[in-house]
């Protein structure tokens, strides 16, 4: 890295922002005091927005006013929940846009399928709230980029779900890289490794009752009631990209975070669903390569193998570091004078040396709990004026791009893609055509946000 990148993150690591995110977050109108309650609304309640809406109604500063699934059975099952954290129980609605309509509102928590993830952060800027969207950012690279001018002609904030920037060890690991004592980095290898089985094929039927399946596909193509569809959205290109987007986001953001680097050169990437068949689209074993201008930045990612494992709740909430060797969600850095190797969500980082009579050397290390109260709380300061959001959406969605360029070069072939950072488009015609999806009325992006 160069002095001026390495002094540039080492501001960031002690509570520096950067450019546009800082002005826009500064520029956020009606901030609440610290002794005024952030009122929110939760959209998509089956998974993750259950424990998100439990984490924000635990908090005594934050109400959850509202929570909205297009599925009545699910938010009805979650609702109880919710309101033994807090004085009021939440009113249930199927429409989010009934929370939007009221004023009292002040920030959407977003943890839909990944295609909705843009319109419903689009609708929300525009009606005044300010937004916790889930990873990854967007479905398509250009819907993420309306997502970044929602945010800033609406002077909303926008924070993604990418909990590990606000982790103090991952500030820590950044400071660390920030001080030349790793050397030049030139190599960065990301993983992410599992077991996600495939699923059989299913006949398309009629859809559950209490669920508004055409508000379920939202922006995405119509097609009827498919019970894979529904649960299994991740792995079909119409709602997600496999997941390289589902899961491996995280650790691509908190690659790109580390290394300092924006957009790649280029790049190219393979894969397949060579396991199992079934029903999934995405692939199952997936190599992408991103070429930056001193740096090579690789992604892996399999799917069947279960001895590759996600630390569990309890390791990340511990002092234990993984076993490096079969975590499946690590990243390393290669440098000169060392080797960083990261986890995310609360397994740290240490950096490894040459070793001595045949054992491991570790210079440094860091360590620390699941970063999401952390995030939780620097999305209600950043609302409150206090701090910047430290996942703002600009920078997921820089992140979200690297995946979706690496699926896009997959879905033309494998093709060598070369970006141009300022449009965000390709040199590939083909693959431009990938760069956006066809909106189903009325659930469109319009062109001016």
């Amino acid at each position: 890295m160069q002095r001026n990148s390495r002094r540039t993150f080492l501001q960031q690591a002690a509570g520096s922002s950067l450019g546009l995110a800082t002005a826009a977050w500064a520029g956020a109108a009606a901030a609440r005091s610290a002794n005024e309650r952030i009122v929110l609304a939760v959209m998509g309640l089956r998974g993750r927005g259950a424990s998100l809406a439990q984490d924000f109604a635990a908090r005594p500063d934050c109400e959850v006013a509202y929570l909205a699934d297009c599925d009545l059975n699910v938010v009805r099952a979650r609702a109880p929940a919710v309101a033994e954290k807090q004085a009021r129980p939440p009113q249930i609605v199927q429409d989010f846009r009934r929370a939007l309509d009221d004023p009292a509102v002040d920030a959407l928590v977003i943890a839909t399928p990944d295609h909705w993830h843009a319109l419903a952060t689009v609708l929300a800027c525009q009606a005044g709230k300010h937004v916790y969207v889930e990873k990854p950012a967007s479905h398509t690279p250009w819907e993420g980029r309306k997502m970044v001018e929602a945010a800033r002609k609406y002077n909303r904030v926008v924070q993604v779900g990418l909990q590990n920037r606000s982790a103090p060890y991952n500030h820590e690991a950044l400071a660390y890289i920030a001080s030349g004592k790793l050397g030049r980095i030139h190599l960065c290898r990301v993983f992410n490794q599992k077991l996600w089985a495939n699923v059989d094929a299913a006949p398309d039927t009629a859809p559950p009752a209490d669920l508004d399946w055409d508000m379920w596909l939202g922006p995405a193509p119509e097609a009827a009631y498919n019970v894979n569809h529904h649960n299994s959205w991740n792995h079909f290109w119409r709602y997600s990209g496999g997941d390289i987007i589902n899961d491996g986001v995280h650790q691509m953001d908190l690659a790109r975070w580390l290394i300092g680097k924006d957009y790649p050169r280029s790049v190219c990437c393979h894969g397949a669903r060579f396991h199992s068949a079934g029903a999934h689209e995405t692939p199952d074993t997936q190599v992408a390569v991103f070429e930056f201008d001193d740096l090579i930045m690789t992604f892996e990612l399999t799917l069947y193998t279960p001895y590759m494992m996600k630390s569990d709740m309890e390791l990340r909430n511990s002092d234990l570091f993984p076993y490096w060797p079969q975590n499946g969600t690590r990243v390393e850095l290669y440098g000169s004078e060392g080797l960083m190797v990261a986890g995310r969500h609360g397994d740290g980082w240490q950096v490894f040396v040459r070793q001595k009579q045949r054992q491991p050397v570790i210079v440094a290390q860091g360590n620390g709990n699941f970063p999401d109260p952390e995030h939780q709380q620097n999305f209600c300061d950043a609302i409150r004026g206090i701090a910047p959001p430290t996942a703002d959406i600009e920078e997921g969605h820089r992140s979200t791009l690297l995946c979706q360029y690496a699926n896009i070069s997959l879905r033309c072939g494998g093709r060598k893609l070369l970006i141009d950072p300022q449009s965000e488009t390709t040199d590939d015609a083909q693959a431009n055509t990938l760069l956006k999806r066809e909106y189903r009325s009325p659930w469109v992006i319009p062109e001016n946000v």
